[in-house]
């Protein structure tokens, strides 16, 4: 009865997903081309906002916990689990006001209203998969970018989204090389759980009634062996993630 409800329910969804790509398309040149950076992070995070409210016909709910005063104006590397796409614009908006920058696969680079606009020009980095030294030069080319502007950078350094939740090995290459070109950034942890219940259909239709959960843990100073750090940084995220079907 559940996965019944959903079709008709995703159904809704992506009509409205789809309207508000569209219409912040255009919305993003404007800002951007017209009046620079700050007017279009402020319509990438409204975009995400809205991207949100769009789950809430699916159901979904959300919980965001962040019991620590991290610091604007220093640099942030933001290290998460990666359960869904869902996982992003939560943190989008959540994090707002530390500019959140993303590493992400190329290929959304192109074809996406919105989405593919801000990748380009929100200062991202875009990685191809299949050619490791582009996407060394560009994880690099983002640390440059968030040291100098005082920025954050997101990376999922499971590589790929876990489909059930459970977390997967870091890969700690390009974490290493943000942290080497950003050595005045703070570690950020964020735990999320039940993303991927969005999914457990597959693609459609979407799960329904998911309460998502991401918790921002205590930043860790970008100093010492970073072996040891992004030990602690993953054993930190990966405690915290409740694994139920």
């Amino acid at each position: 009865m559940r996965k019944l409800l959903a079709y008709p329910l995703t159904c809704f969804y992506f009509l409205f997903f789809g309207i508000v790509l569209v219409v912040f398309h255009p919305i993003q040149w404007i800002c951007f081309n017209w009046f620079g950076y700050d007017a279009h992070q402020k319509s990438v995070s409204y975009l995400n906002l809205m991207l949100i409210w769009c789950t809430y016909l699916l159901g979904t709910r959300y919980t965001f916990q962040n019991d620590h005063n991290i610091p604007e104006g220093v640099p942030l590397i933001i290290v998460s689990n990666h359960q869904s796409m869902n996982d992003i614009p939560p943190i989008i908006w959540y994090m707002r006001k530390y500019h959140p920058k993303f590493v992400s696969k190329i290929e959304l680079g192109k074809g996406i209203p919105s989405v593919s606009y801000n990748l380009r020009h929100g200062g991202s980095a875009l990685i191809d998969r299949k050619d490791s030294k582009q996407a060394l030069v560009a994880i690099a080319k983002l640390g440059k970018y968030i040291e100098t502007n005082k920025r954050s950078a997101v990376i999922f350094p499971e590589g790929t989204r876990s489909r059930t939740g459970q977390p997967k090995k870091f890969q700690l290459t390009g974490l290493k090389v943000l942290m080497k070109q950003s050595p005045s950034a703070l570690i950020v942890p964020i735990s999320i759980n039940n993303s991927w219940k969005m999914l457990r259909y597959g693609k459609f239709p979407y799960g329904i009634g998911s309460h998502l959960y991401f918790k921002v843990h205590a930043p860790m100073e970008n100093t010492g062996d970073s072996d040891i750090l992004l030990a602690r940084a993953e054993e930190v995220i990966t405690n915290d993630i409740r694994f139920t079907a």
